[in-house]
Order: structure tokens, then C-alpha cells, then sequence
């Protein structure tokens, strides 16, 4: 059983991040960042299509947000974590006790922007600019063939793209 142990979790006011863990499998855990965040991004795109599942979207939202709070150990991430929770919160509360019916469309947004600024932190990340560090340089380096970290960075590009073409296909079929 591969077991995966979080270190540590950091977001700095740059944009920029790290995740420290110990164990696991690299080829799974070095994309995931960007390809787990496109998929999120789908499936909020999806959750957005009906009001029960923007409401437990919302609620599973939230829930992870407290789950990073807690687990935070800067001020930058636990302000943002803060920040969505109360504006979530408060659609949420709107949404319950009010005409205002603004959840589905805040979730789907959300979802969208998720998705979109995948697609582009892989293009700035991987393959716009050339970082020895980057997680495509590590997979390139975890791989056996011969494909340098560029290459990875379009192909998970590609995969991101393909889950947002994906969700808003899905999602025009559900609406319909």
C-alpha cells in the first residue's frame, strides 16, 4: 500500500506555492496539482447545472476549506481559506433565505476560473519558461522515455483542456 504523508502545505501572496510530502507515488502526485485543479474545476462546472448539487458542491466547498484552515500554516492561505468560506457561506445563506437564486451561477463561475487559470499556470509554469525545478522537469526526469519537461507541460495541457471542453459539453447536455 503506497501511503502519501503531507509535510507541509504553503501558498505565498506570488501566486506561487509548495506541497512537501514524504512517500507516495511521484508520477501521480507531481501532475496533480494542475490536473487535480482542472478536474475540480469540471466538476463544479457540472455541480453548477442543478440547484441541489451547487448546494452540496458548495457544501463539500466549504468543508475543504475548513479542512485546509485547519491544516494552514500561513496567514496568506488562511486568509483565503476565510475569505471563500465567509462569501460561500453567505451565497449559501442567501440562496436558503432569499429570492436571490445566485449559487449555481457563483459555483459554475468558480468552476470556470478553476479551470481556465489551470490552463494557464500550465502554459506559465511548464512551458512558457524553462524551470529546472518545475513539476514537468521532476516528471521528465521520473520518466523512462526520452520527453524533456516542455513536453509533459503540453500534454497536461491538453488534459486540462479536455476536461474543461469535457464539462462544458457535459454541462450544455444536462442543462437541455
Amino acid at each position: 500500500m503506497w501511503r502519501v504523508q503531507v509535510v507541509g502545505i504553503k501558498v505565498h501572496a506570488n501566486e506561487g506555492g509548495v506541497t512537501q510530502t514524504r512517500g507516495g507515488l511521484s508520477w501521480v502526485i507531481l501532475p496533480a496539482g494542475y490536473l487535480g485543479s482542472s478536474f475540480w474545476g469540471m466538476v463544479l462546472i457540472l455541480a453548477s447545472t442543478n440547484v441541489l448539487s451547487a448546494m452540496i458542491a458548495a457544501g463539500c466547498f466549504i468543508a475543504a476549506l475548513l479542512i485546509v484552515l485547519c491544516l494552514a500554516k500561513n496567514w496568506t492561505l488562511r486568509g483565503l481559506c476565510i475569505g471563500f468560506i465567509i462569501f460561500i457561506g453567505g451565497i449559501w445563506a442567501l440562496q436558503i433565505q432569499t429570492e436571490v437564486r445566485m449559487l449555481r451561477y457563483v459555483i459554475l463561475f468558480i468552476g470556470v476560473m478553476n479551470s481556465l487559470f489551470s490552463v494557464y499556470d500550465i502554459y506559465d509554469d511548464l512551458i512558457s519558461r524553462r524551470v529546472n525545478t518545475s513539476d514537468a522537469e521532476k516528471f521528465a526526469e521520473l520518466c523512462p522515455c526520452c520527453c524533456a519537461g516542455p513536453f509533459w507541460g503540453v500534454l497536461w495541457g491538453m488534459i486540462s483542456f479536455a476536461f474543461l471542453f469535457g464539462a462544458m459539453y457535459l454541462g450544455l447536455a444536462l442543462l437541455s
